[in-house]
């Protein structure tokens, strides 16, 4: 999110959740096997692609998904090249 201050726009800051405190925590899920044992981490690839990473800590499984869509893994490397 972002709003605009004068001619400037200004990220709005998310609020941070916590790995240990249960009740911080959003209710993501493992899509592989319905834990509620997950890391879920905002973050933008290097092509500036915003994605949201999951990963398990019960099955050890991991996604990315961009805007509600899950991004193949291969897809995720190619967007994570670096441009020489």
């Amino acid at each position: 999110m972002s709003r605009t201050s004068g001619t400037r726009r200004v990220a709005t800051p998310l609020p941070l959740g916590s790995l240990t405190q249960p009740g911080a925590r959003q209710r993501a899920t493992c899509r592989a096997c319905g834990s509620d044992r997950v890391t879920e981490i905002a973050m933008q690839l290097t092509d500036g692609t915003p994605v949201d990473f999951v990963s398990c800590h019960h099955c050890e499984s991991r996604s990315w998904t961009q805007q509600g869509h899950e991004l193949a893994f291969d897809r995720v490397l190619a967007k994570t090249r670096k441009i020489a």
